[in-house]
């Protein structure tokens, strides 16, 4: 991606997205609706999946922020992987398109999540889910992005009931022996972090804000339940374990799965991998457990 502009690289990644998808259909879901959410600057474009199947509204909702980068990514780029999400968690998916950098650099995409999880929260009824099971997940940028989304929330009402971080960023600034054992030859390189980071980040030193790097928060505790997944052929694959270990040294609940074997972007490849398939399978079972044990509205 590096070596494109980021118009270019949006639209190869759009493209190499749906042409996965077209080669095997995602699973089917109950309705999927395009809508508006607030942003912090304005509405954003968001796409409302929900699934086969409901319990009378009580339903949970995902709050959910794709990868990218923070540079590409878009509602069709995830399309198939919310459709797999909204299936086997069977909950009501809000995937939502939050600014991109260069054009919109750091703390848009912070602020643009924050906005868009809080208009979730207040329109659950209107998403014809359970208020009281309210989760934020994404992967990579997404995974920071929620990770962040989750500590600023934290001690509001509504608040949410679980966190869902899939290979997620959590320090932009640190070294880490998986940067350098998985830097090259594995789907995300080192020069894609840095022309990432470049491109979302005004000055190197912002990527030291807790609102950039989450795993920089001082303060852990009190967060929602997280499920955390790794992968070994990751250069993400330390700080996320980091993060997982730092959430649990807080007190907060964690479910940290390390997927020996897989490399970052690994919940796309369902469709052409069985060990792929199996470990999405784990962490859409894992997240609708926390939700299970999450109070039900009625």
């Amino acid at each position: 991606m590096s070596s494109n502009t980021p118009e270019r690289a949006r639209e190869l990644f759009r493209r190499l997205n749906l042409f996965a998808a077209s080669m095997h259909a995602p699973p089917e879901v109950g309705a999927v609706e395009d809508i508006a959410v607030d942003g912090a600057d304005g509405p954003l474009r968001a796409r409302a999946y929900r699934p086969r199947a409901d319990d009378g509204g009580s339903v949970p909702t995902l709050a959910f922020f794709h990868g990218g980068g923070f540079t590409i990514g878009d509602l069709d780029s995830y399309d198939a992987q919310c459709r797999v999400l909204c299936d086997r968690i069977g909950a009501v998916v809000l995937s939502t398109d939050y600014r991109l950098a260069p054009e919109h650099p750091f703390p848009a995409a912070v602020e643009d999540a924050l906005a868009a999880t809080r208009w979730a929260l207040a329109h659950v009824a209107d998403l014809g889910s359970d208020p009281a099971r309210v989760a934020v997940g994404g992967d990579s940028a997404g995974g920071n992005l929620s990770a962040v989304v989750a500590q600023q929330l934290r001690g509001e009402e509504p608040g949410l009931a679980a966190q869902l971080l899939i290979y997620p960023a959590t320090d932009l600034v640190g070294e880490y022996p998986s940067h350098e054992e998985n830097g090259q030859g594995y789907f995300l390189t080192n020069d894609d972090m840095e022309w990432f980071h470049g491109n979302y980040l005004p000055e190197p030193s912002d990527g030291e804000d807790p609102l950039a790097s989450p795993l920089h928060a001082s303060d852990l505790s009190g967060l929602p339940p997280a499920v955390i997944a790794t992968a070994e052929f990751d250069p993400l694959r330390d700080s996320g374990d980091a993060y997982a270990a730092a959430l649990r040294d807080a007190g907060v609940e964690v479910i940290h799965r390390r997927f020996d074997g897989l490399v970052h972007g690994f919940f796309a490849f369902g469709p052409f991998s069985q060990m792929a398939d199996a470990a999405v399978g784990t962490l859409c079972d894992d997240l609708r457990g926390l939700l299970a044990e999450a109070p039900v509205s009625r």
